[in-house]
């Protein structure tokens, strides 16, 4: 398994904005336009995860992801999206550990994510804030890690 930190010129961008758009999640496509009219701040990335030459999993780390602007949190990871058949082998946490990584060594000290799951973000560290409101008008829950975890 390989995991990879991408930017808009890295040679498996478009491998994985074509994986994202035709993944069974539907939010993979919306990350396949932002990739594809590279969406993305000089800081802000791709991670993707590689096994058998092809990508099997996605998220990234942006400024804000789908938190309401008005909200003083950021980074935010996003699109944490697993292939079916490789669910269950802790792919995600992996992924996030070097999400944490990147986040650390950009000078971040703690990262959100927003989430309706219950239970899940939690078994990796994530810490529950509270439910606060989207750029969609919703509220979704939102949890915290330190980016300096051990």
């Amino acid at each position: 398994m390989e995991i990879h930190q991408l930017t808009f010129t890295h040679q498996k961008w478009q491998t994985v904005a074509d994986y994202a758009e035709n993944c069974s999640w539907s939010a993979g496509k919306y990350l396949a336009e932002l990739m594809r009219s590279n969406s993305f701040k000089e800081w802000e990335r791709v991670f993707a995860v590689f096994e058998g030459g092809g990508p099997v999993g996605f998220c990234t780390l942006t400024e804000k992801d789908e938190l309401d602007p008005k909200y003083p949190y950021t980074p935010l990871i996003g699109f944490v999206f697993v292939d079916e058949a490789h669910r269950g082998r802790r792919i995600s946490e992996k992924m996030m550990g070097k999400v944490l990584e990147y986040a650390k060594s950009t000078g971040f000290d703690k990262v959100y994510v927003m989430s309706g799951e219950s239970g899940l973000y939690e078994k990796y560290g994530f810490t529950y804030m509270g439910d606060y409101e989207t750029i969609y008008g919703n509220a979704e829950q939102l949890f915290v890690i330190s980016a300096a975890r051990e």
